[in-house]
């Protein structure tokens, strides 16, 4: 139940970051200079930090340790980013996308070893 939480709140947290660092980027949204991008994308960056930091706070008082925490939030932030990018980004997804992430799957199951 625990890990449910922490999931939770750092994939809450990274759609959050994910869409103040790469909403600018899709052509519709060249309209703004980049001054006026930098105050919006912090402006949205203040709410990640409302659900990360708790994330990692619970995670650690509940056991989880912080290389474990760290990468359970790696593993999500490229979940989160490759739907971003795919559904609104449009953006293509190859093959080798697909089997880089294998890669990083394969370092979840060690750090989560014991």
């Amino acid at each position: 139940m625990h890990y449910l939480i922490v999931i939770g709140l750092l994939t809450a947290s990274n759609l959050v970051m994910t869409t103040a660092w790469y909403w600018h980027i899709k052509p519709s949204n060249n309209i703004f200079p980049l001054w006026q991008i930098i105050l919006i994308s912090w402006g949205i960056a203040l709410f990640e930090y409302c659900l990360a930091v708790p994330a990692n706070h619970l995670g650690a008082q509940w056991g989880i340790k912080p290389f474990q925490l760290k990468i359970i939030q790696e593993v999500v932030t490229l979940v989160v980013f490759t739907l971003f990018a795919i559904l609104y980004l449009k953006d293509e997804f190859r093959l080798n996308y697909l089997i880089s992430f294998a890669f990083i799957l394969g370092a979840v199951y060690f750090a989560f070893k014991r």
